[in-house]
């Protein structure tokens, strides 16, 4: 892989320590890699370099990596984000997910465990078009609901001729929805389906935020959604036309 190939991560965290172990393993496995130790060195890195993804720290002195996290979504930011949580701390993880991240990683962790997650976070972030170039016509695949499409293969929300965005994390879950629209799938089915760990503690909350979050893209009364459903005690059904 060339260098022009190789992905650019931002690494924040104030750990010296982990900041430094992570900059030399991601360094080692196919990454260029920049690392902040603070959210204000984090963005002066982003004000003048292009980022592929960043790792982010939740908790940092000063603003916050969820903080951070936020302010890069209202900014119109659409860099993938994965946080570092502690293990205990799953509402962090869930705050997280409602900032606009998406995917996290509890401390402690594996480094390859990492790698792979990244890896799955930018194949599904290069699915995504960019919105001002004309994707051409939908096909078969293409899944509708309401004023809405999907296409499962290009990982694509519309309305109409309006590209909706999409967080990977909120691609993934519609993409497993739509496999199985019509169909009760409890959240730690999606979970799975996602590719998260189906046992993980906090599995079950962490769908609820991101369901939340989704129906926030395409219904037109979140509280009273029309297309994707709750069944009490049981999961979420998608219903397509």
């Amino acid at each position: 892989m060339s260098i022009a190939d190789q992905p650019h991560v931002l690494v924040v965290d104030d750990d010296d320590r982990l900041r430094g172990l992570l900059t030399r393993y991601l360094g080692e496995n196919g990454f260029i890699v920049s690392a902040a130790r603070n959210a204000q060195e984090a963005r002066s890195s982003l004000a003048g370099l292009q980022f592929d993804l960043i790792v982010l720290d939740v908790l940092m002195p000063g603003e916050k990596g969820v903080d951070l996290a936020r302010s890069l979504r209202e900014s119109g930011s659409t860099v993938p984000i994965l946080l570092l949580t502690a293990l205990s701390e799953t509402q962090d993880r869930i705050t997280g997910l409602e900032a606009g991240a998406d995917d996290y990683l509890a401390k402690p962790f594996e480094p390859r465990e990492l790698v792979l997650r990244i890896e799955a976070i930018l194949r599904r972030f290069s699915q995504m078009p960019d919105p001002d170039v004309d994707q051409g016509d939908g096909d078969d695949d293409v899944v509708r609901f309401g004023p809405f499409s999907f296409d499962p293969a290009r990982m694509t929300l519309q309305s109409g001729t309006e590209h909706i965005y999409l967080t990977t994390s909120e691609q993934a879950l519609l993409a497993a929805l739509v496999a199985r629209r019509g169909q009760i799938t409890s959240r730690e089915e999606l979970h799975g389906l996602m590719g998260g760990n189906p046992v993980d503690a906090g599995a079950s909350r962490s769908i609820d935020v991101q369901v939340t979050r989704l129906r926030r893209k395409f219904e037109e009364d979140p509280k009273q959604p029309r297309y994707l459903q709750t069944v009490r005690g049981r999961g979420y059904v998608l219903y397509a036309d």
